[in-house]
């Protein structure tokens, strides 16, 4: 069957279209073309959404879990969980994010991950298309809630270890590049096609350099766990802030970055080099309560996750962090957009297979109001509910 979407303007990824006329049948894109192009076809059903703009399905690089459950228990039951949930709040994308654990614990879980990112995906449900590693190789200073106990040094082999059980989809992993061998580690991963991301660091401005001049391509949840910038040792935060080729995620909940702190990140990365992340744990979408985040308890409360006084993730969804981020810098949704859709596909290379809208590619985008508020969420060309 064949469905027409039309609204008041297209984000593909790349470029606005104004007066869309979006084509899908079987759950993905035939065409997309402009009205004052293309005439609406006749006799086909239509869902207009007037004053809308539709854009691709948000894809989230940093997420935890969500619903109830954590991406590292790793079973069916609860990725069907978390991507039922995620799909409701516009998600069609994301990588799922692994806590610091014993190594064999965290080498069982890739293992089930990628026994679930190569099974049958589910029509109408986000997709894990990746794994980011966050951790082991983590500052002890800046560790936040991750253990202390399973933090290890940098080592290639290690490293291995871990990209060969997941069978290659570790798209991503989180370095303290001020570790002995992390430029070392660095240019490895990068050369195995895994980015590196710089976070949970205490380093000098010298010691960022060099793993951005070894490889790295973005940095994790900018300002939280890192060293706090001074005005003469600017450290990895003014690093981040000032390397225009960097990418750079930001939890923009409130809670991890006041308002003037996301305006001072907008202002540093720009349209094409932020990242809106989500640092999501299990207790997303859910009541206050007691949750687990990797092997350890957290405790949620009036939007706040937190284990022995720290933050411990977040109860963030990306909708929600995308009107946040508009409300808090006056950015309209137009140049907003690219921060969950096109850059992260960009800096992990996963591009047109997430962030983009392009004919034979799932039908997987979302409905958004000017302030960013999500009005539907549309996966394989089926409203999630």
């Amino acid at each position: 069957m064949r469905t027409l979407f039309t609204a008041a303007r297209l984000f593909d990824g790349s470029r606005l279209i104004p007066h869309p006329v979006l084509l899908v049948e079987e759950g993905r894109i035939v065409s997309i073309a402009s009205r004052a192009d293309a005439p609406l076809p006749i006799g086909l059903p239509i869902e207009d959404f007037a004053d809308a703009t539709l854009a691709p399905a948000f894809f989230d690089v940093h997420i935890h879990g969500a619903a109830g459950h954590d991406v590292m228990e790793a079973t069916p039951a609860a990725l069907q969980t978390i991507t039922r949930f995620l799909a409701t709040r516009g998600t069609g994308s994301f990588l799922a994010t692994t806590v610091t654990a014993p190594l064999d614990v965290t080498l069982r879980a890739v293992e089930g991950l990628a026994n679930l990112i190569e099974a049958p995906h589910t029509p109408g449900h986000a997709r894990p298309i990746g794994i980011h590693l966050e951790g082991p190789f983590l500052s002890h200073e800046k560790r936040g809630v991750q253990p202390a106990e399973h933090l290890l040094a940098p080592s290639i082999a290690t490293f291995d270890r871990l990209v060969d059980a997941a069978r290659g989809h570790v798209r991503l992993i989180t370095l303290a590049p001020e570790l002995p061998g992390a430029a070392e580690l660095t240019a490895h991963a990068t050369a195995r096609g895994v980015r590196v991301s710089l976070g949970h660091s205490n380093a000098t401005a010298a010691e960022t350099r060099a793993a951005i001049a070894a490889g790295a391509a973005s940095a994790t949840h900018t300002f939280n766990a890192m060293r706090p910038l001074d005005h003469r040792e600017p450290g990895i935060l003014g690093t981040v802030l000032t390397t225009p080729s960097l990418y750079a995620e930001l939890i923009c909940d409130g809670i991890h970055t006041a308002p003037e702190i996301v305006r001072l990140w907008s202002s540093a990365k720009g349209p094409h080099r932020g990242i809106l992340v989500t640092d999501a744990m299990s207790a997303t979408g859910m009541p206050d309560g007691e949750y687990q985040l990797g092997g350890f308890t957290v405790q949620v409360a009036n939007g706040r996750a937190m284990t022995r006084g720290v933050l411990a993730g977040s109860v963030l969804t990306l909708d929600r962090a995308l009107a946040n981020f508009i409300a808090f810098t006056g950015a309209n949704l137009e140049e907003s957009l690219p921060l969950l859709t096109a850059n992260p596909a960009a800096m992990t290379g996963l591009a047109p297979s997430a962030g983009a809208l392009t004919p034979g590619s799932p039908a997987n985008f979302v409905v958004l109001e000017k302030s960013g508020q999500l009005r539907a969420s549309i996966l394989d060309g089926q409203r999630a509910a």
